[in-house]
């Protein structure tokens, strides 16, 4: 049986990776681990993947991702300066090339102020960090499953365009 979640996005990102000889590691919080997950099903995935921190709670952000308590405190768990500083935490503290910090609301309600799709990606690599906001729609499922699809085509475009 297929991997339900190995997708051609993540064939691809490990290639490219694996090309460049560069590596990538997570902070989740939104998605708990499913990007990883997505990535790890890559046969060779090994070879990229340096590891993925699940940072669900804002203590973990905190002990795992090094997330400042003053960001949490300013703007709450589901904002950009959250998915910044996941990314380069989770860049920094898996010594890889790229991080990649995903932080969000699935719903089925609000939190935080934030409608349920609300996402945010960070993106941290050798030079500068990106965040980008989402608004996805769905159960779920739908809305993580959609997170983890955006991350891996983000990081796979900063990649292709270094």
């Amino acid at each position: 049986m297929d991997d339900p979640l190995l997708t051609d996005g993540a064939r691809a990102l490990v290639a490219d990776l694996t090309v460049r000889a560069q590596s990538v590691a997570t902070a989740e919080s939104l998605t708990a681990g499913l990007l990883a997950a997505t990535l790890a099903g890559v046969p060779g995935a090994s070879a990229v993947l340096h590891g993925g921190l699940i940072t669900y709670t804002e203590d973990t952000k905190i002990w795992l991702a090094g997330v400042a308590p003053q960001v949490l405190d300013a703007v709450g768990p589901v904002s950009a300066p959250t998915a910044r500083a996941l990314a380069v935490g989770a860049r920094q503290r898996c010594a890889a090339t790229w991080g990649i910090g995903l932080t969000g609301v699935a719903g089925p309600e609000p939190h935080g102020g934030h409608p349920a799709g609300t996402v945010f990606i960070g993106l941290a690599g050798p030079v500068d960090t990106d965040v980008v906001e989402l608004s996805l729609s769905g159960s779920r499922w739908d809305i993580r499953r959609a997170a983890v699809d955006e991350a891996i085509a983000r990081l796979r475009a900063l990649v292709e365009n270094q």
